[in-house]
């Protein structure tokens, strides 16, 4: 795929300085706990920022449209967080039917994740979420760094051929989507890979899938990750 690191870094560097004000108030608003039983930061966001993630095209989307609450996770496609947090999030919708996950992409470590990045908004662009969503779980548990080659050999797999999703992936709806996309994540102050939203709250790192459950259970009991 062509990629013109210049014109990214140059993209991803003003993105990087839309979300620091939120990054530095990231504490903990809910005292809530990852597997390991270690402070997980955490803060309420504004509901004007949170409601735009609805409105962002390439959102690769599982569970039911009218579902009562949407867990969002911010992911890059070369952080070894994400590896992990991609299996704990398919194990967690097939256990959870009544959820609706988004998976929006904030490749923020490399120019190579960016790459990829691009690959699997052609497919969402072309085959739809069930697609996207597959492609998802196979780069994250694809050993090794990925770039748009290594995801293009992948993405191929799906029946699409390679040079159609180069170019869909080149074009300037991608590229749009895609920026988007990071600037949201900015926006909302997600310094790290993965990160979530659920809700207006905001969600540094992964806490885990027994973890992840509980603050689910909690907004669907009172609107909030973690209940008085």
């Amino acid at each position: 795929m062509t990629f013109d690191r210049r014109r990214f870094l140059a993209v991803s560097a003003g993105l990087a300085l839309a979300g620091p004000a939120w990054a530095q108030g990231y504490g903990q608003t809910f005292k809530v706990e990852n597997d390991d039983g270690r402070p997980i930061a955490n803060m309420r966001l504004p509901g004007e920022l949170t409601g735009q993630a609805m409105e962002l095209k390439g959102v690769t989307y599982i569970g039911p449209r009218d579902a009562e609450v949407v867990l969002y996770e911010y992911f890059d496609y070369n952080c070894p967080y994400c590896r992990k947090a991609a299996a704990d999030i398919q194990a967690l919708s097939a256990s959870d039917p009544a959820l609706r996950i988004g998976l929006v992409n904030n490749p923020i470590l490399s120019p190579m994740s960016a790459q990829a990045a691009k690959v699997a908004l052609a497919v969402q662009r072309k085959l739809g979420s069930a697609a996207a969503f597959k492609l998802y779980t196979q780069l994250l548990g694809t050993p090794g760094q990925i770039d748009g080659i290594k995801a293009l050999t992948v993405a191929a797999k799906s029946g699409v051929p390679r040079a159609e999703l180069e170019e869909i992936g080149n074009s300037d709806e991608i590229r749009e989507a895609l920026t988007a996309q990071m600037r949201l994540a900015a926006n909302l102050g997600l310094t790290a890979t993965p990160s979530y939203v659920l809700g207006n709250i905001g969600i540094l790192g992964h806490p885990g899938p027994k973890s992840l459950a509980r603050m689910i259970a909690a907004m669907r009991r009172c609107d909030q990750i973690a209940c008085g």
